[in-house]
């Protein structure tokens, strides 16, 4: 599933032919995607003008001056692919191809900048809501999502209480979207390896421990660490357009490159590229999912 640098990415490539642009038609050419579509889904994105294009961890949100919200969400394996008169071009591939089938395609959006905005989605594991933007908070798509990683409220101070006695792992507790929002399996993996911390270092290790009199829950050097690499490996990604592995790609139908910039995710049995640690990239299972690790130098 795409993460937080891939679905920044969508949205930075979308962005363009969308904010600011009417939506002059708006097509759901079947029933249903993962969930059923509204009944009024249609009505209330057709004749509306874009006010804003946005993003809520791996969500895609669209401000209409209505005061709705078009709420998208990638799935699996959705994209969009953006055609003009003159060209046309995908924002946001993961390295399977993507299939090109136009039944594939189905919600179009034709926009006032002169672009048709199509979302094509061949396992219909994504999805589109319209809410109003008063409810959003409400929502329960979006209630209980935690801070935005590359949010000025996420610090070491704020990841240090989320996990302050939690018993499980601190991978587990990355993935938890109550805990931090938009983070995913490849880049939790780079993160630890780049802050030198195992996926099975207990969460609350986060956090200082309180004393007699005294109290704990300060953030841990571990922590400060954590915080700064996950900063830096988001950024790197988005920067590269985030990494393509089975089905993303840009708007642009480029490939993301951040994949050619990973340290463990992917690589087992390569050597581990921390500088002077001569350890070698192990793979095992983890709740279901597979974790890439150096256990040389992540403790």
């Amino acid at each position: 599933m795409p993460e937080l640098p891939e679905v920044e990415t969508v949205r930075r490539g979308l962005q363009p032919v969308m904010e600011g642009a009417k939506i002059l038609v708006a097509e759901a050419r079947r029933p249903d995607l993962r969930f059923p579509f509204q009944p009024d889904f249609v009505a209330r994105l057709q004749g509306q003008v874009v006010t804003g294009l946005g993003r809520r961890a791996k969500y895609l949100l669209a401000d209409l001056a209505s005061g709705d919200v078009l709420l998208m969400h990638l799935g699996m394996s959705g994209s969009f692919r953006v055609i003009k008169p003159d060209n046309e071009a995908a924002p946001g591939e993961f390295h399977y191809p993507r299939g090109k089938d136009s039944t594939h395609d189905h919600v179009l959006f034709r926009m006032s900048s002169g672009a048709d905005i199509v979302f094509n989605d061949p396992r219909r594991f994504g999805y589109m809501k319209v809410i109003a933007r008063n409810a959003l908070d409400e929502e329960p798509l979006l209630r209980g999502l935690g801070p935005e990683p590359l949010g000025n409220e996420f610090d070491a101070a704020m990841l240090a209480r989320s996990c302050e006695g939690k018993a499980t792992s601190l991978k587990a507790a990355l993935l938890d979207q109550r805990v931090v929002a938009g983070l995913g399996n490849i880049y939790v993996c780079e993160a630890l390896h780049r802050s030198h911390l195992s996926p099975r270092r207990i969460a609350a290790t986060l956090a200082t421990k309180g004393r007699k009199g005294v109290g704990g829950g300060e953030p841990t050097d571990h922590a400060k660490r954590l915080v700064s690499a996950i900063h830096t490996v988001l950024n790197d990604a988005i920067k590269a357009g985030g990494s393509s592995l089975r089905d993303h790609r840009q708007t642009s139908g480029e490939l993301g490159y951040f994949q050619h910039s990973f340290k463990v995710y992917d690589r087992e049995g390569e050597k581990c590229t921390t500088p002077g640690c001569g350890g070698t990239v192990k793979r095992f299972t983890q709740n279901g999912r597979s974790t890439f690790w150096c256990q040389k130098c992540q403790k």
